[in-house]
């Protein structure tokens, strides 16, 4: 026996008997656990938005179906829902990552699966599970978020107050499966609890005088300060609101589906206005800067538990076709972009960073199922050597960069700064057949490993030679980076540098990452000596700020200020554009690198557009990063 068992472990020594054995391990655990349950959400999105009743409907049905994911699949991959359909393709986004990663050798391989058709019946297969509801008020729009952070906490469902037939409430509270009620956000009776008027219920706080920051401020005492949500974890999306106005962009951007992770972490939620010049279109008789005080109070209390070291991770992004800006419709004066980065400024100051879930491929599901995927340790990349370079005739035999009349191009292929975008575009970008043909700088955070990880770990599969990452703005999450730093405004807090370099490094070293594709500043200062020490701690082979010097080597890492935006539709269009800013940028004194943004472009836009560029100036030479940013490295050296 001794034999046996000798000769067992010298073969598992083996690498690739190791392989094997962690791939049957892995696919016996999938094929014994419980069944996959598969709930199909779509029928709210076949509604007449015209019927309020359906309406209401779907934000009810939308809201329980993702809380009740974000606590079952807290310890396990359990419930999986069918709802995000792609714009692009005729074609279920979450059918697509299923099907992923339910082909052989995958890590859903061989796991039963059951379909569940009824809502009630859904509650009922996981009621064990469940502690009980929370019941919201239609009439104070903020509960729905606060029932949110209440369910995480608490392991409850919300659900909104509505006595009408066929409502959740009476088939799963009133009547039907009879779950207890252990938190109430309006009164039995139906009226509401705040009313922007006395005392917050359950407190010695004096009003704010507005119903939706009472309610917002007696979650924070109640949840946040006791420590009951983690501070580390925040999301912004709108909250029932959206009833109101569910076409004014894609149906399926009320985001619901996207609670189910930050319910899973027992994150905080807020929907409020960053402006204190204005009073909010949903709250319109509150004094003027409340919503921004409420929202600073409670990101100074997530700062407190569970921020400071660990920096917030906020799901979504400012609801700018409902409210907040000058959209049509939203009922503000700021346009969308400005108040974007007003929120990046607000949250930075506080170590808050957006995972920005925007209009209009917003909307994920599973993020908690998907959390739980097995990803390696390291996904490692390649740089290239000064050798590499010399032998491929970029060096002189001096060590200097080799122009030969050659102006060098790279794009910047983004934006992948949040995991919704990735989820949904995945099948139609990454897929596209053209991917490999061209060397291409995929920018994305690596942070969206949390909620995206299956989708990362693919794309790292099935990289070509010519596909490279580095990370979309502005590191490992969206933040405004100069808020970091010292003296802090809004906040007052001490720097939040430190934090930010141990959070991006984390996530740098295990996706292989070295350069920052692309750093917004926005309303926010431009990094100082202490900022730029920070970035070149995990990001030594580059940065793009969007202001500063035009170039700059700062202790080793190459810098280049943001340029252009390129996303014309027409690739000859686009290709115009490049020209004539390679040529007028060389009128001003540049170095022959350029460095040029595009959002949300296929692979095959890029074969074309680069074509259209060569036939036009064979002399412009599109770059893989490692030679584009190392042959920038050593022209710095030489011409700083």
């Amino acid at each position: 026996m001794d034999r046996y068992v000798e000769d067992f472990w010298r073969k598992l020594s083996d690498c690739k008997a190791v392989i094997i054995a962690i791939s049957l391990i892995m696919s016996f655990s999938a094929a014994c656990g419980s069944p996959i349950r598969i709930y199909d959400l779509r029928y709210t999105l076949k509604i007449d938005t015209g019927n309020p009743e359906q309406v209401r409907m779907a934000w009810d049905h939308c809201h329980l179906a993702a809380a009740l994911q974000g606590l079952v699949n807290r310890d396990e991959p359990s419930l999986y829902i069918r709802f995000v359909d792609s714009q692009r393709r005729r074609k279920n986004v979450d059918d697509y990552w299923f099907e992923q990663l339910t082909e052989p050798g995958q890590w859903l391989h061989g796991r039963e699966r059951e379909t569940v058709t009824d809502i009630a019946e859904l509650v009922r297969i996981y009621r064990k599970q469940i502690s009980g509801v929370v019941v919201y008020d239609p009439a104070v729009a903020a509960t729905s978020n606060v029932a949110s952070m209440v369910a995480g906490a608490d392991g409850l469902l919300p659900i909104r107050y509505d006595n009408s037939a066929e409502s959740l409430y009476t088939r799963i509270v009133a009547g039907g499966l009879k779950l207890p009620v252990k938190c109430r956000l309006v009164n039995p009776d139906g009226s509401s609890i705040f009313t922007g008027k006395g005392r917050i219920p359950g407190t010695n706080q004096v009003s704010t005088g507005s119903a939706k920051c009472d309610a917002y401020l007696w979650a924070k005492k109640r949840y946040m300060d006791t420590g009951k949500c983690d501070g580390s974890y925040g999301a912004y999306y709108i909250d029932q609101y959206w009833i109101r106005k569910p076409r004014n962009t894609v149906l399926n951007h009320h985001c619901l589906t996207n609670h189910d992770f930050f319910i899973s972490k027992k994150a905080f939620f807020f929907d409020l206005h960053v402006w204190d010049d204005e009073v909010p279109v949903d709250d319109p008789a509150q004094k003027m800067g409340t919503d921004l005080e409420m929202l600073k109070t409670m990101l100074l209390s997530a700062y407190n538990h569970g921020g400071k070291e660990n920096m917030i991770h906020i799901g979504g992004f400012v609801p700018w076709a409902y409210k907040y800006t000058s959209h049509r419709g939203a009922g503000g004066r700021h346009d969308p972009v400005p108040t974007e980065w007003e929120y990046g400024k607000v949250i930075s100051a506080y170590n808050g960073f957006m995972d920005a879930d925007a209009i209009s491929y917003g909307a994920m599901a599973n993020a908690s199922f998907f959390a739980h995927f097995p990803l390696k340790t390291k996904y490692p990349q390649h740089w290239v050597t000064r050798d590499q370079l010399r032998s491929r005739g970029y060096l002189t035999s001096d060590g200097r960069v080799n122009f030969d009349d050659r102006e060098f191009l790279i794009f910047y292929v983004g934006d992948y700064d949040c995991a919704a975008w990735v989820y949904q575009r995945t099948m139609d970008i990454w897929d596209d057949p053209a991917r490999g043909k061209i060397p291409m700088m995929w920018c994305i955070s690596p942070v969206l490993d949390r909620r995206a990880p299956m989708a990362m770990d693919y794309m790292r599969r099935t990289a070509t030679k010519n596909d490279y990452f580095a990370s979309a703005d502005n590191g490992a999450g969206y933040c405004e980076p100069g808020m970091l730093q010292e003296p802090r405004g809004i906040s007052n807090l001490p720097s939040g540098l430190d934090a930010w370099a141990r959070h991006c490094k984390k996530y740098y070293d295990r996706w292989g990452l070295s350069i920052t594709g692309f750093i917004i500043y926005g309303n926010g200062p431009p990094l100082n000596r202490a900022g730029l020490d920070c970035y070149a701690s995990f990001s030594p082979n580059g940065i793009i700020p969007t202001a500063g010097p035009a170039t700059r080597l700062y202790k080793n890492m190459p810098i280049m200020r943001f340029d252009h935006d390129v996303n014309e539709g027409n690739p000859r269009d686009a290709a115009g554009h490049v020209l004539s800013r390679i040529a007028a940028r060389r009128r001003e004194g540049h170095p022959p690198f350029h460095w040029f943004r595009n959002i949300l472009k296929a692979p095959a836009w890029y074969v074309k557009t680069y074509d259209q560029i060569r036939n036009a100036n064979p002399k412009i030479e599109l770059l893989d990063a490692p030679t584009f940013f190392e042959l920038y490295r050593i022209y710095l050296e030489n011409h700083d």
